[in-house]
């Protein structure tokens, strides 16, 4: 609806309401004239200022309109829509605070509009009661309504937050892998230069290779930034039928490299943080191992794909376990309900043992 209409909603609907049930309803010796046609958008007329004005301002001036009306003349029962009006939208935009103090104030404000125009008392309690309820069933719709949309803000907020995770893990792993693999074959192409230069040149055709996958890869990530209407993908298309491609650019940097892993269909999301997991503990292989062989062994059985990437170097294996790339492939596996260990082995090296059920992938 258009936020104009919508804020003159209640001025151009409740008035007509209230002075037909006025005329209809209304008691010998009283009329609905010019004035009281006045009065009654006089009353409603703070609701155009409902989403500014705290229930301190609010109330007391509906509650004069309300009184200002019956002054004039008594109308039906539909005159406690004004109040109700206000009532609703005030918890709907101020929450719980607004909303508690509303609730212990109403009583007082209805008999306010009520006890100076009735003298019978049985008649005044079916009145207080009958418009308190009313008024404080607007409040509790209200504050429900206010409820629920902060619970959506805070889902929305949550699935940003675990995009922008995402998007983060992405990157890192792109940038940093393809960065240290581009390191390493740059410096083995600078010493063979004027020795080889036949594997220099096969140096620099990896990092050539490295740096354009690279890109791809970085461009596909990105791309859910550039255009918000894109749906997320849940992972590179990379699987575990691309592993040999990771350890290929280890072997270019001089280490030797083993990959044992099946050529079996696995859901998308389990093949895309297996290739995730494998690349990034390559990568701290070249990073930080000093290594001179490296293994990726894979095995999928009925329940889950268990992965063990071992080295037999002499570095810390990445902040002992710590640092921002164990931790990327930590969060990996529990986002699938999986589970990751890094540390050093008993005979040396470093080692990285991942599990990923296959019978808790998200949709």
């Amino acid at each position: 609806m258009n936020s104009t209409l919508q804020r003159w909603l209640p001025v151009l609907v409740l008035p007509p309401i209230l002075l037909v049930d006025g005329w209809l309803g209304d008691k010998p010796g009283q009329e609905v004239d010019v004035w009281g046609v006045v009065v009654t958008y006089i009353a409603v007329l703070p609701l155009l200022w409902r989403t500014q004005l705290s229930f301190t301002v609010m109330g007391p001036l509906l509650t004069a309109g309300v009184a200002l009306v019956l002054w004039q003349y008594i109308p039906g029962n539909s005159l406690v829509a004004i109040p109700a009006w206000g009532l609703y939208e005030l918890a709907r935009q101020r929450g719980r605070r607004e909303t508690m103090v509303a609730a212990i104030v109403l009583p007082a404000l209805v008999l306010v509009t009520i006890v100076p125009f009735e003298h019978d008392l049985q008649m005044i309690a079916s009145l207080v009661f009958t418009n308190l309820a009313i008024c404080e069933l607007a409040l509790a719709v209200g504050y429900l309504t206010w409820k629920a949309q902060q619970a959506a803000e805070a889902d929305a907020e949550r699935r940003l937050n675990a995009e922008r995770l995402r998007i983060a893990r992405e990157v890192h792993d792109v940038v940093a892998h393809a960065m240290v693999a581009i390191n390493v074959q740059a410096g083995v192409a600078a010493h063979l230069l004027d020795q080889d230069t036949e594997q220099a040149r096969e140096a620099l055709l990896h990092i050539k290779a490295t740096s354009g996958d690279a890109l791809n890869d970085l461009r596909a990530t990105l791309g859910v930034l550039r255009d918000p209407g894109q749906a997320a993908p849940i992972g590179p298309a990379a699987g575990l039928d691309d592993l040999d491609d990771v350890a290929s650019q280890l072997r270019a940097a001089g280490i030797e490299v083993t990959v044992d892993a099946p050529t079996i269909a696995v859901p998308t999301p389990v093949g895309a943080a297996s290739y995730r997991i494998v690349q990034e503990a390559l990568t701290n292989v070249l990073r930080h191992a000093r290594a001179t062989r490296a293994s990726v062994v894979v095995r999928v059985d009925a329940d889950a794909v268990s992965i063990v990437v071992a080295d037999d170097g002499t570095g810390h294996g990445g902040s002992g376990g710590a640092g921002a790339g164990v931790r990327g492939m930590r969060e990996r596996a529990t986002a699938l309900g999986g589970t990751l260990e890094a540390g050093p082995r008993a005979d040396g090296g470093w080692c990285v043992e991942a599990w990923l059920p296959l019978t808790a992938v998200p949709a």
